[in-house]
């Protein structure tokens, strides 16, 4: 989260008082029917009497949207009674995969899980799954939904955000010039939808040129040292589209350095910083992945399956569209108080 302490010891005790209010009140439920949520469903998926416990894994906690969510989960989790067991995926399928598989071999009452590659975790989750654990789907595809049954899959349209922040980028340039995008794992679902995006908006304008498109892998020091060598290689570049805005802001450091801040920069996941790099202009555009809707939405649905019997398919859609804006500077605050709160 970014803020000064202040305002960080503000926004705890925000948090605690209204924790501490809906407990009062005996259940959660009077708060969750503030937020929107219909008051019988509220009722009915009310805290358990005993804990449930859940396991949550996300591509790696490295990445701010990932940390942002492990935040959201346990703030939902301590309202809804559930005890959240994280499992680091470190940006990394192979220690993931170890992670999920030693998920797998414990009891769980729900699990919630963003792959790092599609297809890296099919094994174990499907493990999971036979034992009739419930398996939220976050972010990213697992696998092809027509491939495994999860309970659901919470996740933007990437490809309207990839598409989103490209238009806004192209419109910006006039529609000519030279354009570089950095992606994220080629392997995630997430970041092809955002790739297939921005293709579908580049391919409009025939004078803007594709410099290079290599991904980064959501590593910071990746794109730091993929935009070292585009700023020696390339005299000219005009705008840069960045699968998340942890690439995006570690890019925009190299190009101060190099004094290049005249290159428009978007990227993806509106987090706090962004937010301020748009507000201050450091960075044209972002279009907020909304990390806490999709990790507290797991704990939602997890804790309807198991207390309210809701059914993957019936009670809950198959695949769950959570999108976010496009974060400019007029609605930039009100971003920022709806991340601060674990809303969006």
């Amino acid at each position: 989260m970014s803020g000064t302490d202040k305002t960080s010891k503000k926004t705890v005790k925000t948090r605690r008082d209204l924790l501490q209010a809906a407990t009062a009140a005996g259940s959660a439920a009077a708060l969750l029917a503030g937020f929107g949520i219909n008051p019988a469903l509220a009722a009915e998926m009310g805290r358990s009497e005993k804990p449930l416990k859940a396991a949550f894994s996300n591509a790696g906690l490295q990445a701010t949207w990932c940390a942002q969510g492990k935040q959201a989960a346990e703030w939902w989790g301590k309202l809804l009674n559930v005890e959240v067991t994280w499992f680091d995926g470190q940006l990394d399928a192979v220690k993931q995969r170890a992670a999920i598989d030693n998920m797998a071999s414990q009891k769980w009452d729900f699990v919630a899980i963003q792959a790092f590659g599609i297809g890296t975790l099919t094994q174990p989750v499907q493990k999971m799954i036979d034992a009739g654990i419930p398996v939220i789907d976050m972010d990213t595809l697992i696998a092809p939904l027509d491939q495994i049954n999860v309970h659901s899959f919470l996740a933007p349209d990437n490809e309207f955000m990839g598409a989103s922040v490209t238009q806004a980028l192209a419109t910006a340039m006039g529609g000519k010039g030279k354009i570089i995008m950095t992606q994220g794992a080629l392997g995630h679902t997430g970041a092809q939808g955002r790739a297939k995006g921005f293709n579908s908006v580049i391919k409009q304008f025939p004078n803007i040129e594709v410099l290079d498109t290599q991904p980064a892998d959501w590593d910071v020091s990746k794109a730091a040292r993929l935009w070292e060598t585009y700023l020696t290689k390339y005299p000219q570049i005009d705008a840069a589209f960045f699968h998340n805005d942890d690439m995006a802001l570690a890019a925009y450091n190299i190009m101060k350095a190099r004094n290049r801040t005249n290159i428009l920069i978007g990227g993806v996941d509106a987090m706090p910083p962004a937010i301020q790099a748009v507000s201050d202009g450091r960075m044209f555009a972002t279009v907020r992945n909304p990390s806490c809707r999709i990790h507290g939405g797991a704990i939602v649905a997890g804790v309807a399956a198991v207390t309210a019997g809701e059914k993957s398919g019936q009670g809950i859609p198959k695949h769950v569209i959570t999108d976010g804006p496009v974060v400019t500077k007029a609605n930039a605050p009100g971003m920022q108080w709806m991340e601060d709160h674990f809303l969006i």
